[in-house]
């Protein structure tokens, strides 16, 4: 099973720099997509069943193009979830999850901390998901988290290891990460690349991607049950429909 999650910092806008053509070409059984930036009505729909996901589902937030996620499958999940029933988390359209036999993948946006009020809000949803899918952990134990953390974890995931003020790299934040992971959670691509540098998100301005001084805010955390099931972890820095790329995971199910 080929799971990728992606930010794609504004679905249509994504369409419009050949979002469709590299999808058929990177052929996920499940992608996870975040900032999808709208909802299902502004979008012309055919485009993702044309391309082999006849099985797609959207989670936007209440305000028109802002946050949002979504999950394109090629086959159809046993069930499917949409949001967390926590109302701080889910007016963001922050979190959706579908459901097969062996697997459960959700795809999640945790918001960044751009000022103090946003800040105090990324806290609380760290919090509140970490409560949440500790207890969804019970019954749907073969768990897969995908998506924009909005957090490095360590020192090799950003490319400056300094920014230790700048939310993102705040000790607060990584020691949350820290938690998640060690609540029973596999860093997918660290578990398979322990030295490796790579981002999954540079900014737009100096011409950081070019010059590759990124981050690594993007994750597949998959539960422990599942961790002899890894068999591929990576990141795809060549696509370029967003100011962050795609990763992957694969898993033998």
């Amino acid at each position: 099973m080929k799971i990728i999650s992606y930010n794609v910092n504004g679905i249509r806008a994504a369409l419009k720099k050949g979002f469709i053509e590299w999808l058929q070409q990177a052929d996920p059984d499940v992608i996870c997509i975040q900032e999808t930036k709208a909802h299902k009505e502004q979008l012309d729909v055919s485009e993702f069943e044309d391309a082999g996901y006849p099985y797609h589902y959207w989670f936007s937030a209440e305000k028109k193009g802002y946050s949002s996620v979504a999950i394109f499958c090629k086959t159809e999940p046993n069930h499917v979830e949409y949001g967390t029933g926590i109302e701080s988390m889910d007016f963001e359209g922050r979190n959706l999850r579908v459901d097969y036999d062996n697997v459960s993948v959700m795809s999640m946006y945790l918001p960044s901390g751009t000022n103090d009020a946003r800040l105090d809000f990324k806290f609380n949803y760290m919090d509140e998901i970490l409560e949440y899918v500790t207890e969804l952990r019970k019954k749907l134990p073969n768990l897969v988290v995908c998506g924009d953390y909005n957090i490095c974890h360590e020192e090799i995931d950003i490319h400056n290891p300094k920014m230790k003020g700048v939310s993102g790299f705040l000790p607060e934040e990584r020691e949350w990460l820290g938690k998640f992971i060690n609540s029973g959670f596999i860093d997918s691509f660290r578990y398979l690349n322990k030295d490796r540098q790579e981002f999954s998100w540079w900014s737009y301005r100096a011409n950081s991607r070019a010059n590759n001084k990124g981050w690594r805010l993007d994750y597949a955390m998959v539960a422990e049950p599942l961790k002899d099931a890894i068999s591929r972890a990576y990141i795809l820095p060549e696509a370029k429909h967003s100011d962050h790329c795609p990763i992957v995971v694969e898993l033998d199910i």
